[in-house]
């Protein structure tokens, strides 16, 4: 457990004239998974003193003023499904540490059914708003992971689409407006409420996947889609050639898949859907259209000697929940989970030569999950990293042990745009108070 510091009498009656008497809650009085998911986020001998809870946007826009004035780093959090993600938060010498939960800024703002957009505050729960839209026979289309858990604004700070990326893209594609408060305090919004305002589009992109290091998002806008009629899930199993040809074929015919993703052996036989690297492909229309192109899916891999599986309906819904959880399982002990990335042509052979167990990689871009055993080292880390790099790729470590992250680079990004992304902090955070030294190369 963290050594930590005492906030002072004075300091707490400071910050409950903002939050309410029970908007802060002192490191020790903190239940013990806050602080196990807290330590996951920071370095060794980092010391926290409190997490508060703000109410509302203008509580929070408050505490943030409050920090930044009396020497505090903020490190906010919603869920804390993905504190752990990224770079572990390391202080300057002169600030100390306290948490900013969200959790409580969970309100429906507007659903416009018409328009095809719904607002909501940033901590709302990912599976309350699918209910929300569900009622209207409309769902927003990312998978994120632990979806129960995760919240709007973490999935925004993380940028964590899932598979569904390939027929909507990603979160920064489906963002229309946000609200965000400053590192000085202050409430700032961009884009807009509706599908055609691309006003701020430039500023959304730049807070999502900045892991809270530009500002607290505090409510988000997202396109939205009518909930399919009909959804089908091919498998096709077998070698890497047969596999590489099924996933070209399937990539430039005229088929309209929502999800085409390639599965590690490890994990087809896991899931118990037979043996070798697999194709998983969900299609999502009226029910003639989705019969129609899965059975095309699956005589192309009968022509390549492949083997072939189909699911429908109920089925299928039940296919897609067990696979994210499958990969995102946390009964495990603490596993390490990176995002990599490969050229989407050579997404199969990657799969094949990686030293992997559980992964998932989405064939139409090139993005996926790995899923390694915790007793991992950091070389072989860097040997899939050099594997990804080599396939004009790269590999970055979500979720590992503080004392392996601190023995590698975990982003592994060693680009041109380093100048310039630390002078975009500078502008947004001068003090460097917000989630400091979280993002790469120390932003």
């Amino acid at each position: 457990m963290k050594s930590v510091y005492t906030v002072n009498l004075a300091q707490i009656k400071e910050l409950e004239t903002i939050v309410g008497n029970g908007g802060i809650c002192q490191w020790q009085h903190t239940e013990a998974f806050w602080q196990q998911q807290i330590n996951t986020a920071v370095s060794p001998g980092t010391k926290v003193d409190s997490i508060v809870y703000p109410n509302t946007q203008e509580q929070l826009a408050a505490v943030i003023a409050w920090a930044g004035q009396n020497g505090y780093a903020v490190l906010p959090c919603g869920s804390g499904s993905k504190l752990d993600w990224g770079g572990l938060v390391k202080l300057d010498s002169n600030l100390r540490l306290m948490a900013v939960d969200t959790s409580r800024l969970n309100r429906l703002i507007e659903h416009a059914v018409g328009d095809l957009t719904v607002t909501a505050e940033a901590g709302m729960k990912f599976a309350d708003l699918q209910q929300v839209l569900a009622a209207a026979d409309q769902f927003l289309p990312i998978d994120p992971a632990y979806p129960e858990q995760a919240t709007l604004g973490g999935i925004v700070a993380t940028a964590d689409a899932g598979s569904l990326r390939h027929r909507y893209r990603g979160v920064r594609d489906l963002l229309l407006g946000m609200t965000f408060v400053r590192s000085d305090g202050k409430i700032a919004t961009a884009g807009g409420r509706v599908v055609k305002n691309v006003a701020g589009y430039d500023l959304m992109k730049l807070f999502t996947g900045a892991y809270g290091t530009l500002g607290i998002i505090s409510q988000v806008t997202f396109r939205v889609y009518p909930l399919p009629v009909a959804s089908e899930t091919v498998l096709l199993t077998g070698a890497p050639g047969p596999l590489t040809q099924a996933t070209q074929i399937l990539l430039s015919s005229a088929l309209t898949p929502t999800a085409v993703d390639l599965l590690s052996p490890d994990l087809v036989a896991k899931l118990g859907l037979g043996k070798g690297l697999g194709l998983i492909v969900r299609f999502q229309s009226i029910p003639e259209s989705v019969k129609q192109q899965s059975a095309r899916l699956r005589s192309v891999g009968e022509k390549l000697g492949l083997q072939g599986a189909s699911w429908g309906e109920n089925d299928d819904h039940q296919l897609w929940q067990t696979l994210p959880e499958t990969i995102w399982n946390q009964t495990q002990d603490s596993p390490i989970i990176c995002k990599i990335g490969v050229r989407p042509s050579e997404a199969v052979k990657a799969m094949d030569e990686l030293p992997i167990q559980d992964a998932v990689i989405h064939a139409g871009c090139g993005l996926g999950i790995l899923r390694l055993d915790r007793t991992v080292t950091a070389e072989t880390l860097l040997q899939i990293r050099r594997v990804c790099e080599a396939k004009a790729g790269f590999l970055t470590v979500l979720a590992a042990p503080p004392a392996l992250k601190q023995q590698l680079d975990v982003w592994g990004y060693t680009g041109s745009a380093i100048g310039v992304m630390h002078r975009i902090k500078k502008q947004f955070d001068s003090q460097n108070i917000l989630s400091p030294n979280r993002f790469l190369n120390g932003i």
